[in-house]
C-alpha cells in the first residue's frame, strides 16, 4: 500500500458553469466521451454506434432512482435529512418497498449531530386522514445509521417514498430537487426501482 496518497492529490476546479445542472430532454444529444487508441474526443451519444466495433456487447444498468431523501424538522427549526440507502430490515428491496407499518434502513444522515435521541416527524395527509411518518435511531454501523421509520396509515413504505421522499441529486449540483427530476434524472431505460444515484454514465 502506498501510505504517501494525499487526497488532495485528487483535487481539480470544477468551474460553475461547466457543471450541467440538468440533463438535456433528448437525451440523445448529451456528450460522449470517447477513449481510442490513446487520444481522447467528443461525440454526442446519438453516435454512439460510430465508437463500438463490431460485436461489443453494451451492459444496462436498468434500475430506476428512488426518492430516497426524506426531510425532517425538528420543532427548533433544526433540518435533518435521511437518506435510504438500503433496507435492513426486511433486507431486500422488494419487501422493504412493500412492507406496511415499520421498516428499517441503513441511512446517511444529514445534521446528526443536531438529531440527539428524540423521534422526527413527518406529518401529512393521505386519504382524507391526518397522517404521520417517525424517524428514530435504531443503531449505526461503521458508516452509517440504521434508522427505524414507522408511520399509521395503510400505505407500503415505497408509497411514503414517492410521495414525501426527493429524489437525491448529487451535492455538487448545488440546488435542490425539482419535481422535473423525478422524470428526467434516471436513463430513459429505467424500470426496476432500487437505485439512491441514477447511473449518469448510461
Amino acid at each position: 500500500m502506498n501510505n504517501e496518497l494525499l487526497i488532495s492529490d485528487y483535487n481539480y476546479p470544477l468551474p460553475e458553469d461547466r457543471i450541467a445542472k440538468f440533463p438535456l430532454e433528448r437525451r440523445e444529444m448529451s456528450k460522449l466521451l470517447v477513449y481510442e487508441k490513446g487520444g481522447i474526443s467528443e461525440s454526442r451519444f446519438a453516435r454512439i454506434g460510430e465508437a463500438l466495433p463490431a460485436g461489443a456487447m453494451l451492459v444496462f444498468n436498468n434500475t430506476k432512482v428512488i426518492r430516497a431523501r426524506l426531510v425532517f424538522y425538528k420543532p427548533t427549526g433544526a433540518r435533518i435529512e435521511i437518506f435510504c440507502l438500503e433496507p435492513h430490515d426486511p433486507a431486500d428491496y422488494e419487501r422493504a418497498f412493500a412492507v406496511k407499518g415499520s421498516c428499517r434502513w441503513s441511512c446517511i444522515v444529514g445534521n446528526l449531530k443536531k438529531w440527539k435521541d428524540d423521534e422526527l416527524h413527518i406529518d401529512f395527509e393521505a386519504e382524507g386522514r391526518a397522517q404521520r411518518l417517525t424517524a428514530r435511531k435504531a443503531g449505526q454501523t461503521d458508516k452509517e445509521q440504521i434508522i427505524e421509520f414507522s408511520w399509521n396509515g395503510d400505505q407500503s413504505f415505497g408509497q411514503l417514498l414517492e410521495a414525501l421522499g426527493r429524489i437525491p441529486i448529487p451535492p455538487y449540483l448545488c440546488r435542490e430537487s425539482e419535481e422535473l427530476d423525478n422524470s428526467r434524472y434516471q436513463t430513459v431505460y429505467s424500470k426496476f426501482e432500487g437505485s439512491v444515484a441514477a447511473p449518469t454514465a448510461g
